[in-house]
């Protein structure tokens, strides 16, 4: 049974680790010079994921310095559940910060919109040929291959939401978003995984060590 637990806390933690790298390395990928993902996460979410990886990386760092101390020190074990705690917390707050911004995208990347570039607009509204963002007269960029006039961008049909970039936008960004916080959230399974199994652990070298101390008051004869 004990080699059982240990393999899920060894598991738990090597998954703890991946979650750690995946964590850093998409935040640096998500930094690099791109449009929509500058659009998409601001230098805040890229600095909060690194730090949520460097977290997980310290986590696992102790979950291992933990695990190899003799079976009568449990002391890191539990510094390690408290961590444990702390990690939940990060992994709940950062995944929240971008569901709630995916809530209320419509609007936050109208914001975005606004601050953009008349270059940087003009390069979206060519991409999804559309003008303006909620309609034709809402700061669209005069210029390009699609949006050629404000008399074009007038006469597009209002009833068409294709014809505004509003639409293409959260089309293309809903995806982005809605994998990368259900992607964070995730990492919630090791870190419950690695609690649990630490507290398994910790009630087994308990066990053991009380076991030990009966034994020794019996004169080291067992229980036969």
């Amino acid at each position: 049974m004990l080699k059982k637990v240990y393999g899920f806390y060894g598991l738990f933690t090597l998954c703890m680790l991946a979650g750690a790298a995946i964590s850093i390395a998409f935040s640096l990928v998500f930094g690099k010079k791109d449009l929509f993902f500058n659009m998409i996460f601001s230098a805040e979410d890229r600095i909060s994921g690194i730090i949520l990886g460097v977290f997980l990386a310290i986590t696992s760092a102790i979950a291992i310095l933990a695990v190899v101390q003799r079976n009568h020190v449990t002391g890191p074990l539990v510094m390690l559940n408290w961590v444990l705690i702390a990690d939940a917390v990060a992994v709940i707050v950062v995944g929240s910060r971008l569901w709630f911004f995916s809530l209320r995208q419509r609007a936050e990347f109208h914001t975005k919109w606004v601050e953009l570039a008349p270059a940087d607009r003009i390069t979206i509204q060519d991409m999804f040929s559309c003008c303006g963002y909620f309609m034709g007269n809402d700061t669209a960029e005069i210029g390009g291959k699609f949006c050629t006039s404000q008399d074009f961008a007038n006469s597009l049909n209002a009833t068409n939401t294709a014809n505004f970039c509003v639409t293409p936008i959260t089309a293309k960004t809903d995806y982005t978003l809605e994998n990368t916080f259900t992607s964070i959230y995730a990492f919630m399974v090791p870190v419950i995984g690695l609690f649990l199994a630490s507290l398994c652990v910790i009630q087994m070298r308990n066990e053991i060590e009380r076991f030990k101390r009966i034994d020794l008051k019996r004169g080291g004869r067992g229980f036969v």
